[in-house]
Formats: C-alpha cells, sequence, structure tokens
C-alpha cells in the first residue's frame, strides 16, 4: 500500500494471481472467497510488516499520518436506495466537519468496497459498524472514477457531499452484505500527501433473483409497544362517581398531533405488527373521552383545572382501532407489571403475586372492551427481556404461557453458527420467545442526528439479510423487541426499517402467535438463566421487599376500609388500579416517582378511612343511678356506610351499659347520634370508650377514650327523702278528708292534681338508646367540658 492509501500495482497483481490458483473448476465464487481469506491474510501479513520495516526509517510526519484518517468527521445522513438492485445507482449525501488543526485542501469524496467480498459473519458486520479510522487492508479499494471533489475546509470548516454510483461499479457478485466506506482524502500541513482523513462505514445489502433459489425467507415478528407512565392521581374522588384527578396533563400532548403516541399509531397502521399494549394506557385515554380535570402544582387535588386532551383523546382511540383492526394484540397486565421486581422481592411478602393474577384478568377485559376483538393475555414481557428461574416461575403464576426474553441475557450454546427460531421450550407448558438482541435494541439511541437514523436503518436491514444467509436452508422465526416507550425520531426510524425489510426479498413479516409456535431448533439454548446471571444493572432498578410490604398493607387497609361501604366498587377499583400502577415496570429509572406514588396512594386511603369518625367528647357527669350517654358518628363520604358502634366502660361495677354494641347506617354527607342507657352503682371516676367496628367485628379507625364522672345518692339522703314524701302524702290524706267534710256541708270542691283517669300528667322522658335524626355535615368539634349525661 502506497502512503496515499492505495495498493501497489504489485498487491493487486499479486491477489489475481492467488485468486486465480486458488479458485478449483465448477467451484463458486462464494466458496472461493471464503477459502482465499486466509491465503490473503497471509499476502496482506507480508506486505503489512515490509510497511512496517519501512515505517521504522520512514519521517516522522508520514509515521504518523494514520491518525489523520480521523481528523474529518464524515456524516452519513442518506443512502438511497437503501437495498439496490442490478442496473441501479446508489446515491449517499452527508456533512463533513474538520475538527483537525489544520486545513484540508485539493480533497474529494470516493466510496471504498472491499476485495473479499460480503462480510461473512454478523459479528463481523458489528464490528465493521463500531472501527474508526482507516485501514487499507479491512476498507479496500476506492471505486474509480466515481469521486466528488470537495473545496478546501479550514480547522472548523464544516461542509455538505452528495455522490452517486453505479451499482455495477461496486463490483458486487455474491448475496451477502458488503461494506461501504465513505472517505475523505486530501492533503494537510502535517502530510501533504493525498492520504485518507475521515471516513465513515455503512452496509448494502446484495440479494439478486438468482439467490432466492433454495433459498428459505426469515420470518420476522414485529412487536409495536403503546405504553405509557402513569397519569392518574391516587388522589381523588375515589368514592365518587367523578371522573378521576390526572397528574399532568401531558397526553393531550402526546395523543396530539406530532406527540409520540399519535405518531407510534400514524406510523404503524399500514405495518404488520404486534401491538403490545398497556391496558391502564388504553383506560386512561378512555376517560379523558369524557372530561377530565387535572391537579393543580405539586399534585395538588384541591385545585384542579379541566383537561385540554379529550378532543385528542376521542381520535386517536378510533384511529387505534382501525389500526389494530386485523392484527394481533398483546394485553400486558394492567399497569404493566414489573415481574422481575416482584418475582426477586416482591415474592418475599405474602399476597403481592395476586395482583398479577388481578392485573392480567383486568388487562384483558380492558383491552376487549375499549378496542374489541380477542386480544393475547398470555404473554409475559419482563424488562429487557432478561429472564431467571424466579421470573419464569412468577410469569407462570400470572398465566403466561409464553414469555419474551432477549438473546443478549439468553444466550446460545458455543458452536451454534446461526440464529436460531426464537421459540424454544422451557418446561412445564412455558415458551421462551427469545428476541434477537441485535435488532430489538437497533433503534435505542437518540436517533436525533440524521446519520445516526440512517445508519440504524441501514444496519437493521443489513442484519436481517445476514440472518437469512446464515443458513439459507433453515426456516427461521425471528422477533424483534423493541425498547417499551420509543420517542417520535425512535418509531420512525423503526418504522423505515420494518416498512424497507417488507419489501426485501428475503424476509416475511409474521405476527408474534406464528413465531412462537414455530418448531424449536433442536441445537438452541433451552437453559433458563441462572439467578446469578441477571443483570446487576437492572437488579439495582427494582422497588426493595420494604416497597413490596407498603404496598401490602395499603391494601389491607383498603380491604378493611370496603367492609363499612355500601358501594364497594366506587373505592375498591380506582384503589387496585392504583396499586397495581405502583408496581409497573415503567417506574424503572425514577425510584423517587415510585416512592411518591405508593406514599400518596397510603395517606390517601388513610384519609378516607378516617372520613368516617367519632365526634370527640370530653368528661360527661351522672347524677343519679341512671342516664343515657350520646355518641355522635360523622360520615364525610359521599355514600352511605355501615358500622358498628361499641360502648366499653372502664369498670363494669360502678357503671354499667345496656345494649352496648349498637349498628348504625349513616349517609353520605351527615351524621348520627346513639344514646346508650346506663346505670351506675357507686360515685366515682369511670373511663368509657367509644369505637367503631365493622360489621365482621373488626375495630374501624380510632377509638375514643373519654371520661363519666358519678355522683350517686346516698342511702341516708334517700331516706330523707323517703320520709318527707311520707309527709307529704300523710299531709294529702288530712287534707283530703278536711275537703270532704266541707264538701258535706256545701263548700266547693277543689282541684287535687290529677287528670280523670288519674294518671301524673307530665311527658314519659325519651327512651334510651334511640337513635337521633340524622344532621348535615358537621365540622369535628368537641362536645362542651363539664357537659351532663341525660337523665
Amino acid at each position: 500500500m502506497d502512503q496515499h492509501g492505495r495498493r501497489s500495482d504489485t498487491q493487486t497483481r499479486t491477489g489475481e494471481r492467488v485468486g486465480k490458483a486458488a479458485q478449483s473448476p465448477g467451484e463458486s465464487p462464494s466458496r472461493v472467497r471464503r477459502r482465499m481469506a486466509g491465503v490473503l491474510a497471509l499476502v496482506t501479513g507480508g506486505a503489512m510488516l515490509t510497511g512496517l520495516l519501512q515505517a521504522a526509517t520512514a519521517p516522522p510526519a508520514q509515521a504518523a499520518a494514520p491518525s489523520g484518517s480521523r481528523a474529518v468527521a464524515v456524516s452519513l445522513d442518506v443512502l438511497t436506495p437503501r437495498i439496490p438492485t442490478k442496473g441501479g445507482t446508489v446515491t449517499l449525501s452527508g456533512r463533513l466537519t474538520n475538527n483537525g488543526k489544520s486545513a484540508v485542501t485539493e480533497a474529494h469524496v470516493g466510496l471504498r468496497v472491499r476485495s473479499d467480498g460480503p462480510l461473512d459473519t454478523r459479528s463481523a458486520l458489528k464490528n465493521a459498524a463500531t472501527r474508526t479510522g482507516y485501514s487499507y487492508a479491512q476498507d479496500g479499494d476506492e471505486v474509480e472514477g466515481h469521486t466528488v471533489t470537495v473545496e478546501d475546509l479550514p480547522a472548523g470548516g464544516k461542509s455538505a457531499f452528495t455522490i452517486s454510483v453505479p451499482v455495477s461499479a461496486l463490483g458486487f457478485s455474491d448475496a451477502g452484505v458488503y461494506q461501504l466506506g465513505v472517505a475523505l482524502e486530501g492533503s494537510t500541513s502535517s502530510d501533504p500527501s493525498e492520504h485518507v482523513v475521515g471516513i465513515k462505514r455503512t452496509f448494502l445489502p446484495w440479494y439478486g433473483e438468482d439467490d432466492a433459489t433454495g433459498t428459505k425467507h426469515t420470518r420476522i415478528s414485529y412487536l409495536w409497544p403503546l405504553i405509557d407512565t402513569a397519569h392518574i392521581a391516587p388522589r381523588g374522588d375515589t368514592d365518587s362517581q367523578r371522573s378521576p384527578i390526572f397528574l399532568d396533563d401531558e397526553l393531550a400532548t402526546e395523543l396530539g398531533p406530532g406527540g409520540r403516541l399519535r405518531t407510534m399509531v400514524d406510523l404503524a397502521r399500514n405495518l404488520q405488527v404486534t401491538w403490545v399494549v398497556d391496558p391502564d394506557l388504553l383506560a386512561t385515554v378512555e376517560f379523558m373521552t369524557k372530561g377530565y380535570r387535572v391537579a393543580g402544582p405539586g399534585g395538588d387535588v384541591t385545585k384542579t383545572t379541566a383537561g385540554t386532551g379529550s378532543d385528542a383523546a376521542r381520535q386517536w382511540l378510533k384511529d387505534l382501532r382501525l389500526a389494530v383492526a386485523g392484527d394481533q394484540v398483546i394485553a400486558l397486565p394492567f399497569g404493566d407489571t414489573d415481574l422481575a421486581a416482584m418475582a426477586h422481592e416482591g415474592q418475599k411478602v405474602a399476597g403481592v403475586t395476586d395482583h398479577l393474577k388481578t392485573g392480567t384478568a383486568l388487562g384483558l377485559s380492558t383491552v376487549e372492551t375499549i378496542l374489541g376483538g380477542t386480544p393475547t393475555a398470555d404473554v409475559a414481557w419482563p424488562a429487557d427481556g432478561a429472564i431467571d428461574p424466579a421470573i419464569v416461575s412468577v410469569a407462570r403464576t400470572g398465566g403466561a404461557k409464553r414469555i419474551i426474553a432477549r438473546s443478549d441475557t439468553f444466550h446460545e450454546r458455543e458452536g451454534l453458527d446461526y440464529t436460531p427460531n426464537a421459540a424454544r421450550p422451557i418446561g412445564k407448558g412455558t415458551t421462551a420467545v427469545v428476541s434477537d438482541a441485535t435488532l430489538s435494541t437497533a433503534f435505542s439511541g437518540a436517533m436525533s442526528d440524521p446519520q445516526d437514523a440512517n445508519l440504524a436503518v441501514q444496519g437493521f436491514i443489513a442484519q436481517t439479510l445476514m440472518i437469512t444467509l446464515e443458513a439459507p436452508e433453515k426456516q427461521r422465526s425471528v422477533v424483534v423487541a423493541p425498547q417499551r416507550m420509543p420517542t417520535v425520531t425512535q418509531a420512525q426510524v423503526m418504522a423505515e426499517a420494518i416498512h424497507e425489510t417488507s419489501a426485501a426479498a428475503w424476509a416475511t413479516q409474521i405476527y408474534f402467535n406464528d413465531a412462537a409456535s414455530a418448531h424449536p431448533d433442536a441445537r438452541a439454548n433451552r437453559t433458563v438463566p441462572s439467578a446469578k446471571a441477571y443483570p446487576a444493572k437492572l437488579r439495582k432498578q427494582e422497588p426493595t421487599v420494604k416497597d413490596f410490604d407498603q404496598i401490602q398493607q395499603t391494601q389491607k387497609n383498603l380491604n378493611n376500609f370496603v367492609v363499612i361501604l355500601t358501594r364497594q366498587d366506587r373505592v375498591t377499583v380506582p384503589f387496585g388500579n392504583a396499586v397495581l400502577r405502583s408496581m409497573s415496570t415503567n417506574w424503572r429509572g425514577d425510584a423517587a416517582g415510585a416512592t411518591a406514588y405508593r406514599n400518596a396512594i397510603g395517606l390517601y386511603l388513610t384519609d378516607l378511612i378516617g372520613s368516617v369518625h367519632i365526634i370527640e367528647k370530653s368528661a360527661l357527669t351522672l347524677s343519679g343511678r341512671s342516664g343515657t350517654i350520646p355518641i355522635t358518628v360523622k360520615n364525610e363520604l359521599s355514600q352511605p356506610v355501615n358500622v358498628v358502634l361499641k360502648l366499653t366502660s372502664g369498670s363494669n361495677i360502678r357503671l354499667k351499659i345496656k345494649d352496648a354494641d349498637q349498628p348504625i347506617t349513616i349517609e353520605g354527607g351527615h351524621t348520627r347520634t346513639l344514646k346508650f342507657q346506663t346505670k351506675a352503682s357507686a360515685n366515682g371516676t369511670v373511663s368509657v370508650i367509644a369505637a367503631l367496628y365493622t360489621v365482621d367485628n373488626q375495630m374501624y379507625g380510632r377509638s375514643m377514650p373519654f371520661d363519666v364522672h358519678i355522683n350517686k345518692v346516698t342511702d341516708l339522703v334517700m331516706l330523707v327523702i323517703g320520709a318527707g314524701l311520707l309527709l307529704l302524702v300523710l299531709a294529702g290524706v288530712r287534707i283530703y278528708r278536711q275537703r270532704k267534710k266541707l264538701a258535706a256541708g256545701g263548700g266547693d270542691e277543689g282541684d287535687d292534681g290529677e287528670d280523670d283517669d288519674g294518671d301524673w300528667n307530665g311527658k314519659d322522658p325519651e327512651q334510651p338508646g334511640d337513635p337521633a335524626a340524622d344532621t348535615g355535615p358537621e365540622t369535628r368539634e368537641p362536645s362542651p367540658a363539664g357537659g351532663k349525661v341525660d337523665g
């Protein structure tokens, strides 16, 4: 190779002679090329050794020349067509940026193609994509006669270019993926000779009609996720029929023109994809169509404003229903449950896995109701497709029969030189559907730079052809499972790659069920990775046992609370959904947000429980042997509740309470007062506790203790009173006799204080234990100090 980066005539002729000598009569060119690789390596190695010996005595400027191949950044923004055909022309456009310290002069852009034919493995393709700098042995000759002159490029300068070349000039012959280098050659002050100062590589798939003979298409299933974060606040009007309160109004933007979710639907409506849907997203959008409220700053639910996305939500759901018609739809558990977190930490808390069963059933019914059709609900998709035995076990518990894994954690056996079918049985009727890691992560970058998007699409197409040619005689089915929440640009690039590959002669699009039911490859790995193999990065993102214990405590409190309600569904449904959202996979990377959401659920439930309470009481005084104690209960909820009010005496010897347990129904927003009949047997102070219980005898809320002071009348006083009454009776008899004598003598009849029937003309006392009438809402105020028990 000379100092300009070109091979010498001697090297070219030597390669030609080796090629002619190496080919046997009737042998195909592709086999010759593979067999020649070793021979050419020896020839090239000899040439490189000679160059190294020459470099030892070369001038310093020439010895430093290789570093100059990185001076200019070559960005390759556009390549058309993606899949070249015979007789066509390939056009490439891009940008040049001089990052060096000196200007580049007398420059031109040219294309370079390796002379040893197409790349032979997927790993070779990856290596070529990540390699930087120029190497003649790996980048090959410049395509003669097809260059573009570039004006002098000063340090820091930028320029654009477009170059076209006939496919025939590229020298493609055998089917395969060819490396194509776009290089800038020029001179610099440090090296005045013409040399490569910048290069960018991409790949061109070459597949002719003749190559299709005897080759079986690669069947590709593309998953298209419709997933988002939680938007409904845990705190809202959950015991009423009003709509939930939204944490934000971001969905209004996401569902509108140019929004992420709007774009996802628009892009995939004409693609054959398998939709993977979080039912919570559908339910949230459905709420938006009916009008909704958005919390104020800091999530303040007392200062809500009207949401702005109702129209966008209605249009999005309408278009989504049309887009999914005829396609397979996978319904994830409601809220997209984090299976791995539940398996690693949640299982340590009793009852946590029950939420997965609930979420699976709710997810299926939600998708059926909103989208119609028959969605698939027996598919589990753990984070990044990483699985271990615990994850598989939890997935089975939730009803999953197929688990989406990924090949970067579900590694293949050594010696397998081709990509096997995605499906492989892992026992107990469960199938691991191993998605291809390279294809699935191809669009995980920012994709905001035109070059990133262009190279990602071209690399994706090249990988699919490479898979086909690894074992052209085998029918293989592969799955592409991208990131859960692609950005707008990522989704656009994904859609372009799917569209371009759908037109390729070596690939066929299928749905997930087709890939999952394909006959397993006998050589493919079927052993689930161990727990130790689970990626540490993913494990660090998982909630802790303490977090799951908090969720279960909230669920326990909820179960105790709803017993008193007459319309339990108004609380169990929204709170149950909030609990499912708190365990979502999409909290990964946002531990603070997940904690705040869990806390909000618990705090709001505590407030609701406290909405049914006994109004505070102060000490009471009981004068006499008996009386009634009034207890008032307030219901600040918007629905009736059924509770049992119990009054307990701290000393049954001094103060006995008749009918101490009294059921009570209180309408929403009202108070009720019950009166308990008591009987005192001794003076003193007695501690009394009023408490609410559920109908199944579980204590509800806080109890209300108060004191009753008993001032019982003594026996001596009673004797005095009795004697006084006797004197009154005797006096009455004497008066009666006197009046009788007067009457006999013609005197007037006096009033004896009795009615005609002889009864006492006072009113009967109120019966103890009778509830007072309902009252309207009251403030939580204590009874007046020093009150008296009703006598």
